[in-house]
């Protein structure tokens, strides 16, 4: 299988691996985005492995979420062998809101 990132997706990862090194230094934000690649490299011997997230219950695909360091959710779909990052936002925000914005 393959992972392709939404550009959305991305830029809201990199804005807060940003924060991360800001706040809490070079090495919490290297720590992160290990954990976030080792998570989507999991996904892609394991797809179904993200909890089906309720939030997209209306929603024609079926969208699943991982939580990235407890502060972090990746949300994703699967269409035949691809796997997609349809969003990533910190779990601190108001999450209908930021569920609302993802395609």
């Amino acid at each position: 299988m393959r992972v392709i990132w939404h550009p959305q997706a991305k830029e809201v990862r990199d804005q807060i691996a940003d924060y991360i090194s800001r706040q809490f230094g070079r090495k919490s934000k290297i720590q992160f985005l290990q954990e976030v690649r080792e998570t989507t490299h999991l996904l892609k011997s394991n797809p179904n492995i993200g909890s089906i997230d309720p939030l997209f219950a209306n929603r024609p695909k079926t969208y699943r979420s991982i939580i990235i360091q407890g502060l972090s959710k990746m949300v994703y779909y699967i269409d035949g062998d691809t796997i997609y990052i349809a969003a990533f936002w910190d779990t601190r925000r108001e999450p209908n809101v930021q569920a609302a914005q993802v395609k």
